[in-house]
This record gives C-alpha cells, structure tokens and sequence, in this order.
C-alpha cells in the first residue's frame, strides 16, 4: 500500500482535525475544501455526546509537529511512556506551543500509555513505581492494556486496585 511522505501525512492529519473540530459545531455544518479532504457537508449525526465537539486524543510525543497539533485541535495528548525521563520536558514544549496559539495549557489532559511489564505480571508495587512518577510531571491518566486471554480476572484482581492504589498518590 503507498504511504504518502511524512510530512503529506501530518498535512493531512491536520486537515482530517480541521473535519472532526467542524463536524461538532452545529452552526457549521457546511462544505469543507482542503487540500486533501473535501466534503459537501460536515454533518455529524447523531450528534456528539461531549460539547462544544467530540474529544479528540493525539498521540506521540513528537515536539515539532504533534505537540502543536495538540495544542490547536486536542483535548487530550497520549505521551509515550519511554521513561520519566523522556516525558519530563514534554509538558513544557505543549505549554510553548499554547502559548503561541494563545490556549491554556491546562485544558489538555496529559495521559500515558504504559507499556512496561509490571502490569501484564500484576505486579502492583512495581507498577506503581513505574508510574508514580510520571504524576508529578502532569499525567493525569494511565492507560494500560489488559491480558486479553483472561480480561474480567485480570480487571478485577489488577487494574481496579492499580486504579485504587494510584488515585491514593493523588
């Protein structure tokens, strides 16, 4: 399958954010003509369920050109958990491209996808280290993905009191 160059590619993600942004305000629900996408119409039906329009999650920990995407179009910024580390200026460029776009960076929640292997061993301590730290960079959210060969145990004698235990970090 062809793959359009890299930057054809965020091009016409920003476009296809343009849509998504457009397709939730009621009062604009008209053609839309860019370079890559165009529609007659940008009716959402039924209509979203959060307002002003869906929320939109972008994830990557890209600074140049995701984090500014993120800034413009996003409610949510998923960074990639490579380590405390890493992450730990993130933060500060999405706050530098709000500013440039005039938004507050404080209305984009900050989440995590955690790949380490404290969780697929229900390790409970080890994965609240792993985590732990990344609260006091701004996360407020870990997503973690469950066993999928025994999904309802592993919820249940895992994820909940992983959930427990990180809300009592605060």
């Amino acid at each position: 399958m062809p793959c359009p160059p890299l930057a054809e590619r965020f091009e016409r993600l920003e476009e296809a954010l343009r849509i998504c942004r457009q397709m939730g305000d009621p009062d604009n629900n008209g053609p839309f003509e860019g370079r890559y996408y165009q529609l007659a119409e940008t009716l959402c039906v039924p209509p979203p369920v959060s307002a002003p329009h869906p929320e939109i999650m972008i994830g990557s920990g890209g600074e140049r050109k995701t984090l500014r995407l993120v800034a413009r179009y996003a409610d949510a910024c998923n960074l990639f958990a490579t380590s405390p580390e890493e992450v730990a200026h993130k933060p500060d460029v999405l706050r530098a491209h709000c500013d440039e776009t005039d938004r507050d960076h404080d209305t984009i929640r900050r989440t995590i996808t955690y790949s380490g292997s404290a969780a697929t061993r229900e390790d409970l301590d080890a994965f609240t280290h792993d985590v732990e730290p990344y609260g006091k960079l701004g996360i407020d959210t870990v997503i973690i993905s469950p066993h999928l060969d025994a999904t309802s145990r592993w919820m249940e004698t895992f994820a909940a009191p992983a959930v427990r235990r990180l809300a009592e970090l605060g």
